[in-house]
């Protein structure tokens, strides 16, 4: 079956001499149809240039990129059936919002009377019933973001691209809309490739998430592989947040971690290792019975409470869900280990 997008071996450098940057490093990944890829990383990484490169808004200085296995490498942006919704939006102000989503197929060519037709459909498709009249100015962000959906779904491109979408939302409607997204690419069976930097977002989108590091593709899976099982220091400390830990395995593959004994999900060689323990990780219990800690802070965030600890390991982040035995600073406590946010990886230096 052909892939919806598929890379290989792409390479991008922004300037004509050899020593000039690299941003994109020999990378090499597929979108199967039908499914949403999140690229996912810090700024700079090279997942915005990643996703131009798929749009044709770049060129790639070398490789070869496919679109529903057809080769649009040379293609201009016209000629590679994708549509794309920016992170600003990008509608016409002085346009109502049927003007601006219907403006795409008008372009092409389409009569005004069908174009209309549907942009109204794909209005409806997006909960925007009744707003067609409306200019931009006068809609909510979120509803704002619907707009450009729409305006991109009613070219029934190929491949849609989502170039950080929900970074000028607040919380609330950041959730609200990435959940419409999933459930609009998965009723539809949109093959979608989708960036940002916010890792609960890729979490909460992907059937596949691809985690770059300074060019390069530092790992890729479901978001569950790479949630509980990283494969290095930088992804365990990038997929939501979590402290690491120097520590040593020894020759049956344990890793001491102060007093405390861990048991990798996976074979583990002997030598320096770093231990990711995400926050929720942590079990609160009496002091004696696992690592010694002295309560430094405490937060009350309604759902959960926030510890910072004070122990042989130095100061540990801890989220706690127990709103009924709630500590106080100076509280001597002992933490242990539960079996799921705890991954250890090879420590390379």
């Amino acid at each position: 079956m052909k892939h919806g997008i598929e890379l290989r071996n792409i390479t991008k450098r922004y300037g004509s001499s050899a020593g000039a940057p690299l941003a994109v490093k020999g990378v090499s990944f597929e979108v199967p149809k039908g499914t949403l890829t999140t690229i996912l990383g810090p700024s700079g990484c090279g997942k915005t240039t990643t996703l131009r490169l798929i749009a044709g808004l770049e060129s790639p200085s070398a490789g070869q990129i496919f679109i529903d296995g057809r080769d649009v490498t040379s293609l201009g942006p016209a000629d590679r059936n994708v549509s794309l919704v920016f992170q600003s939006y990008a509608l016409f102000p002085h346009m109502s919002v049927l003007d601006n989503v219907a403006y795409g197929l008008s372009v092409s060519g389409m009569p005004r009377l069908r174009a209309r037709a549907r942009a109204l459909e794909a209005l409806d498709g997006v909960g925007l019933v009744g707003y067609d009249t409306r200019s931009p100015g006068e809609l909510s962000g979120g509803q704002q973001q619907r707009v450009a959906l729409a305006r991109a779904l009613v070219l029934e491109p190929a491949v849609l691209l989502f170039d950080e979408p929900l970074s000028n939302l607040d919380a609330r409607l950041r959730r609200e809309m990435r959940e419409e997204i999933r459930s609009l690419q998965q009723r539809l069976g949109l093959t979608v490739a989708y960036v940002t930097h916010d890792q609960a977002e890729a979490l909460a989108v992907s059937d596949q998430i691809i985690v770059m590091d300074q060019g390069l593709i530092a790992q890729r899976g479901t978001p569950q592989e790479l949630y509980e099982y990283p494969r290095s220091a930088f992804v365990a400390g990038f997929m939501g947040e979590a402290m690491l830990f120097p520590a040593e395995a020894d020759a049956q593959g344990q890793v001491r971690l102060g007093p405390l004994t861990i048991r990798p999900r996976q074979s583990m060689a002997p030598g320096r290792v770093k231990v990711a323990v995400r926050p929720e990780a942590w079990h609160i219990g009496p002091a004696g019975q696992g690592m010694a800690a002295r309560l430094h802070k405490a937060s009350y965030l309604g759902s959960v409470h926030e510890y910072t600890f004070e122990t042989e390991l130095g100061s540990i982040f801890v989220v706690s869900p127990d709103l009924v035995h709630v500590l106080s600073p100076g509280a001597d406590c002992g933490l242990s280990l539960a079996g799921h946010g705890v991954s250890v990886v090879q420590d390379p230096s």
